[in-house]
C-alpha cells in the first residue's frame, strides 16, 4: 500500500481529504493527516480505515522527518511560509512533494538540487495558482496550434461569496485564509498593458472602477495580483502587449477595503498597544478627531462621504464605529483586522462561497482579430466543502493519483503548464462540475 502524507487540515483540505480518502481502496493508499489540531483532523478524516490522523508541531524535526521518510509523497497546505522546512526534508529523504502555493525565492534556490534528485516538486497546483494555469495554457496551446497569434492576455480569478449568501454590505465573507485576506496586495502590482509596464502600489490596487461582466452574475471588479510579467515566460507569450493576471472581488468590496488601507488598518509592521482602546479609537488613529461630533460623523466627515453613506455602513457592520473595547495586548493592525473579519464575515453553516475564473484572450488568425472568453463559476456546497476547498484540494488529488499511478515521468520543480499534466487533471475535474464555458468576439 503507498502511503501520502498531507501537512495542514485548515479550509483549502476538506475536499482534498475526502478526495483522498474515496480513492483509498481502489488506488491501495494510506493519507495520514498532519496538523497542531488533533480534533480538526479528525473531523475531516472521520473513522476511515485509510486515514491516520497525527498532531505533531510542524517545526519538531524530529518527528517531522520520521513522517516524511515513511512516505511515498508529501502534500503541503500548511501557510506559505512553511513549506520550505519541508521541502528540504523532501530533498532530503528523496520525496516527491505537491502544493497549491506559489514558487518562491527560497524553493527556488533548491530548484537544481531537486532536478538533481530525480524529484518532482509541482508548486502552483491549486486554484489560483493552479486551475489558472492549465486552463489558460490549454487555450493557448490551442490556439497557437491553429496558428493565432495572441497579444492580449488577461485571467481573472476569485473566491466570492454566493449569490444567495450575500447578505452583508462588504458583499464578502471568508473561504479561505483570512490573514492573505488582509494582507493581499500588499506588495502592490506589475503588469503590462498595451506594450507599456504598469506599476501599482498597495495604496492603488484598489482605487480602482475596472469591471468586466460575467454571464450571469453581471459586473465584477478587478484588482492586479502580484508581478502578473513573471508569467510571461512560463506561459511563453514575452513578447505580448497585454499581459495582466488579477483578482476578482464584488465592487463593494474594492470600495470599502481602499478605505481600510487609507486608514492604515492593513499594516502589518508597526505594533499598536490594543488593551484599554476601543475600535473607534484604533479606527481613527491617523485622523484628526472632532469630539463634538458623533463617531459616525467623524469618520465620514475624515473620508469626505456622507454619514448614511455605503462606506460609513461597512465600518459599522464591522464594529469599528462603537466603543467596545479590543484588548489584544500588542498587535499590528493588520493582526487587529484579521480577528475582526474573522468575526464579522465568517460564513455561516448554510452560507456557500463561489469561485469565478475568466481568461480573455486577444488573438489574430488569418488576419482576423477575435477575442475570446473562457470562464468558470463554481458554487460550494456548505460553510465546509466550499467551492475553494474544492478547487484547491480537487487539482491537488488528481496530481497526487497521477503520481502515484506512475503516469508522470516529469522531474524538477514546476508549476502546471504542460500537456502532460493540464489535460488529465482538466478532464477530471470536469466529472467534479468544474468546467469551462467559451464564447468568441
Amino acid at each position: 500500500m503507498r502511503n501520502i502524507l498531507l501537512f495542514g487540515a485548515g479550509k483549502s483540505s476538506t475536499c482534498l481529504i475526502d478526495y483522498l480518502l474515496a480513492n483509498a481502496p481502489r488506488q491501495k493508499w494510506h493519507v495520514t493527516v498532519v496538523d497542531h489540531d488533533l480534533m480538526l483532523i479528525k473531523s475531516k478524516t472521520g473513522k476511515s480505515y485509510y486515514a491516520t490522523p497525527t498532531a505533531i508541531d510542524i517545526k519538531d524535526q524530529a518527528a517531522r522527518q520520521q513522517l516524511i521518510q515513511d512516505t511515498d509523497l508529501v502534500i503541503s497546505l500548511l501557510p506559505p511560509a512553511l513549506h520550505i522546512i519541508v521541502a528540504k526534508d523532501c530533498l532530503q529523504f528523496r520525496k516527491n512533494m505537491l502544493t497549491a502555493s506559489y514558487i518562491d525565492p527560497e524553493i527556488r534556490k533548491l530548484q537544481k538540487d531537486i532536478q538533481k534528485a530525480g524529484l518532482l516538486f509541482m508548486y502552483e497546483m491549486g486554484l489560483d495558482p493552479g486551475i489558472d494555469h492549465m486552463s489558460a495554457m490549454k487555450l493557448i496551446h490551442s490556439i497557437e496550434k491553429k496558428g493565432g497569434q495572441i497579444f492580449s492576455f488577461k485571467s481573472y480569478c476569485g473566491g466570492l461569496i454566493s449569490p444567495s449568501s450575500n447578505d452583508n454590505p462588504w458583499q464578502y465573507k471568508i473561504s479561505w485564509n483570512a490573514r492573505n485576506i488582509v494582507l493581499a496586495g500588499q506588495s502592490g502590482a506589475v503588469y503590462r498593458e498595451k506594450g507599456k509596464v504598469k506599476e501599482l502600489t498597495h495604496e492603488q490596487l484598489f482605487d480602482q472602477s475596472k469591471t468586466i461582466q460575467v454571464p450571469s452574475l453581471g459586473k465584477l471588479a478587478y484588482y492586479p495580483n502580484r508581478d502578473s510579467l513573471t508569467y510571461m515566460e512560463a506561459y511563453k507569450l514575452e513578447n505580448i502587449a497585454t499581459f495582466m493576471r488579477a483578482t476578482l472581488r464584488y465592487p463593494d468590496f474594492c470600495e470599502g477595503w481602499h478605505t481600510l488601507i487609507k486608514l492604515g488598518l492593513t499594516n502589518d509592521t508597526q505594533p499598536v498597544a490594543t488593551d484599554n482602546l476601543t475600535y473607534f479609537k484604533w479606527a481613527s488613529q491617523q485622523l484628526n478627531v472632532d469630539k463634538q461630533l458623533s463617531n459616525d460623523d467623524n469618520m465620514a466627515q475624515q473620508l469626505g462621504v456622507s454619514s448614511k453613506s455605503k462606506i460609513i455602513r461597512q465600518l459599522k457592520f464591522l464594529g469599528l464605529l462603537n466603543g467596545d473595547m479590543i484588548n489584544m495586548g500588542e498587535q499590528t493592525n493588520a493582526a487587529v483586522l484579521q480577528r475582526i473579519m474573522e468575526n464579522k464575515l465568517k460564513m455561516e453553516p448554510a452560507d456557500k462561497d463561489m469561485i469565478v475564473m475568466m481568461h480573455e484572450i486577444e488573438f489574430e488568425r488569418r488576419n482576423m482579430a477575435t477575442r475570446m472568453h473562457s470562464y468558470m463559476i463554481v458554487q460550494g456546497e456548505d460553510n465546509l466543502r466550499t467551492a475553494m476547498a474544492k478547487t484547491v484540494g480537487l487539482p491537488l488529488g488528481i496530481m497526487a493519483k497521477l503520481m502515484l499511478q506512475d503516469k508522470v515521468s516529469l522531474t524538477g520543480l514546476h508549476i502546471p503548464v504542460m500537456p502532460e499534466i493540464y489535460n488529465p487533471i482538466l478532464k477530471e475535474l470536469e466529472e467534479h462540475e468544474i468546467r469551462f464555458e467559451e464564447s468568441f468576439e
